[in-house]
């Protein structure tokens, strides 16, 4: 009964929203448009239902969605309304979650894109979370793009049964009220210790330091710093109000859109465009800032908005608790995460760890995350070369 009720809503909506909108087209770009799907459809029904349900949806790859990747219908503007839709919907849902945080809080996120907290914790407090986060063994992954490697090591409901503070911290009030106001939803978030080991090898960059929106919709992504991180250690970097869709930004959206091909880099084609320092400034947008911090600084981003990891000029090694929480965009309501379920919040990561690792042993599809073992966040890194 829940299940047929909350499909009724989301007809409802989607008719409300989405139809109308299709309806406002003329009658020529209507007409461009059937024709378009309706190539779609022919060449690979069983495709085209299943990519046409995720339309309003996260899914945000031009490359393995027949509909989202097609030019000619971002031309007739579909990429674009679902940028607008978006931000429509997180703006709404960020209003009703305003009076659970801070305004100032409120005010710095609506005025940069982030918040910025130093001295999160009290001394004592950040004290006993940081030694055991640093401590205590974890289930441990890594990957290595370029010269970087980034471990990380899930603080599932397993983990947590023996780390008392974490597990405190994790579950309080202002550590999820920030993060779900930077969201635009009641999220159950995923949290990972994660560790960056820079220049551990002669390779290019790691692509994560050129300037990158993650997806076409808000976001958010949080760092606890727990050691300092200095300007030539790889700081994190963001583009102060870039998370603001202004007129600019949506064209140049539209313009990215319409043009990719088999030859745009791999990041832009999954859906998470690529930026130059000069395009930002074109944009109408400030100059990147480096967060070159002390321990026990938080920072909560909408990665919508422009960011990167600065290239570090030296091996080194940045530690934080890290939580990452995307939602589907085009909804109005602020919870019903069914991450949030308890089977599947204790269990998320390592499932999905699970079946990354059963594509690539049935399907040969690789997967970047490879186990090294048990670890403590402050050993060597294991996995520095290919």
């Amino acid at each position: 009964m829940i299940q047929y009720r909350t499909g009724l809503l989301q007809l409802n909506f989607l008719k409300k929203n989405v139809f109308e909108n299709i309806k406002k087209l003329d009658q020529q770009k209507q007409i461009a448009a059937a024709q378009e799907l309706g190539k779609i459809l022919v060449q690979s029904p069983g495709k085209f239902i299943w990519d046409s349900m995720a339309l309003m949806t996260q899914s945000k790859s031009f490359e393995s969605n027949s509909i989202l990747g097609n030019s000619k219908l971002n031309q007739l503007g579909l990429h674009r309304f679902r940028v607008q839709f978006a931000a429509k919907m997180a703006a709404q849902r960020r209003l009703k979650l305003s009076k659970f945080i801070h305004p100032a809080d409120v005010e710095s996120f609506q005025k940069n894109g982030f918040i910025f907290r130093e001295n999160f914790l009290p001394a004592d407090e950040f004290a006993q979370l940081k030694q055991e986060l640093l401590t205590t063994p974890m289930e441990t992954r890594e990957t290595l793009q370029g010269d970087t490697v980034t471990r990380r090591m899930a603080l599932d409901g397993k983990i947590l049964k023996h780390m008392p503070v974490t597990k405190q911290f994790l579950h309080s009030d202002e550590w999820r009220n920030l993060l779900n106001y930077v969201a635009s939803f009641k999220v159950q978030p995923i949290s990972y210790l994660q560790v960056i080991f820079s220049h551990v090898r002669k390779a290019k960059a790691d692509p994560q330091t050129n300037l990158h929106s993650d997806t076409f919709h808000s976001s958010a992504k949080a760092w606890l710093f727990l050691e300092d991180v200095a300007e030539d250690e790889g700081p994190f970097v963001y583009v102060p109000g870039s998370h603001h869709l202004n007129s600019e930004r949506l064209n140049w959206e539209q313009q990215k859109s319409e043009s990719i091909t088999a030859k745009t880099d791999a990041m832009t084609r999954r859906g998470s465009f690529r930026v130059s320092e000069e395009e930002v400034l074109e944009l109408g947008y400030a100059k990147p800032q480096a967060f070159t911090v002390k321990a026990n600084t938080l920072v909560i981003a909408d990665t919508y908005g422009f960011h990167a990891r600065a290239k570090s000029l030296k091996p080194s090694v940045r530690i934080e608790l890290w939580g990452y929480a995307r939602r589907n965009p085009f909804v109005p309501w602020l919870s019903c995460d069914p991450l949030a379920l308890p089977i599947l919040k204790s269990n998320l990561v390592p499932w999905y760890w699970a079946s990354l690792d059963f594509l690539e042993k049935r399907y040969q599809r690789n997967n970047p995350w490879k186990k090294v073992g048990k670890k403590c966040a402050t050993e060597p890194a294991v996995l520095t070369h290919k």
